[in-house]
């Protein structure tokens, strides 16, 4: 019998695994986020990767162009997996959905900017690997 047949069945089995890879999120930053009557945007990102919430920032307060210092980590993303960055507007009554940034994921480092439905712009960078 050939001794690279075992070989050959493991290399295939091992191609369709899928690889579990550490995501990080960081360097959250917008641009130009509307106005409404003189009143400035107080903003928030939520972060998510497939299903799997990874948390929210900060709320930055009468800012139209916020940074976000907070990095966000997930040990169990996998390469495809939807990356969803979603920027509200902090309310009395209820938020407001600013817009929805949503990448499919790739491994290594990406820089990207979003334009948001309601105005302005999400600047984010990953690193997936």
């Amino acid at each position: 019998m050939d001794s690279s047949v075992p070989l050959v069945l493991l290399l295939l089995m091992c191609s369709s695994i899928m690889v579990e890879a550490q995501l990080k999120v960081y360097d959250l930053r917008a641009t130009d986020l509307p106005t409404v009557v003189l009143l400035t945007t107080d903003a928030y990102v939520t972060v998510s990767s497939g299903s799997t919430s990874l948390g929210k920032t900060s709320v930055r307060y009468n800012d139209p162009n916020p940074w976000w210092e907070e990095e966000f980590s997930y040990f169990y993303t996998e390469e495809n997996d939807t990356l969803t960055l979603e920027v509200y507007d902090v309310d009395l009554v209820f938020d407001d959905q600013l817009g929805v940034c949503q990448r499919q994921l790739k491994v290594g480092t990406y820089q990207h900017d979003c334009f948001l439905t309601k105005g302005g712009t999400l600047h984010y960078t990953y690193t997936l690997g």
